[in-house]
């Protein structure tokens, strides 16, 4: 009898361990709060706004409208990458043109291009810089800093306006190519 209580006990004990590391890390999560509701964050593999915060799970939303409920246990044992803390967030665009072209009047026209959008904070100020020169072109770093509502719209509204203000100012856009150069081998070779 006391070995069959035992069992029970471990039993019991093992199916609740998961479900106590899991408040003990809601906890963790409500005391030292790492997110709060609203903030846009990345747990492991998971990219949303935090909609609910519960002692068990933490919900996300997706951009594509998913719920993705993730146990708190695993939040806490993995990084978390938090967007909202600072208030605002860092756009990454790149942007090439033909080793042809001008290279400070691109440079200006890029420069003119972010300051002018009103979803562009000026602190910290926007970057505007040659950032490699490639195979086919002349890479430039664009680097603004929006409030994270505003990422996924400049970050989808900049190339389209970049390509047609740089094919207005004459300014092409390369693609990767390459130049094969054909070397004429010994005549008889080729005719034996």
């Amino acid at each position: 009898f006391i070995a069959v209580l035992g069992a029970a006990g471990l039993a019991i004990g093992l199916a609740l361990q998961g479900a106590l590391a899991n408040f003990a890390s809601g906890v963790m999560i409500l005391l030292f709060r790492p997110f709060e509701i609203g903030h846009y964050v990345e747990i492991g593999d998971a990219f949303g706004e935090v909609t609910d915060i519960q002692i068990f799970s933490t919900i996300l939303l997706t951009r594509d409208k998913k719920t993705v409920i993730i146990p708190n246990g695993l939040i806490i044992s993995d990084k978390i990458v938090n967007y909202s803390k600072q208030g605002f967030i860092r756009v990454d665009m790149v942007f090439g043109i033909g080793y042809d072209d001008d290279l400070l009047k691109a440079k200006r026209l890029l420069n003119e291009m972010i300051t002018e959008d009103e979803r562009v904070l000026e602190k910290p100020a926007p970057k505007v810089a040659v950032l490699e020169l490639a195979d086919s072109s002349v890479n430039f770093a664009v680097r603004p800093y929006v409030k994270i509502e505003d990422y996924w719209d400049i970050s989808l509204d900049m190339p389209e306006r970049v390509k047609l203000c740089f094919d207005k100012e004459g300014i092409s856009i390369p693609f990767p190519q390459r130049d094969v150069h054909l070397f004429p081998q010994n005549q008889e070779m080729l005719n034996g």
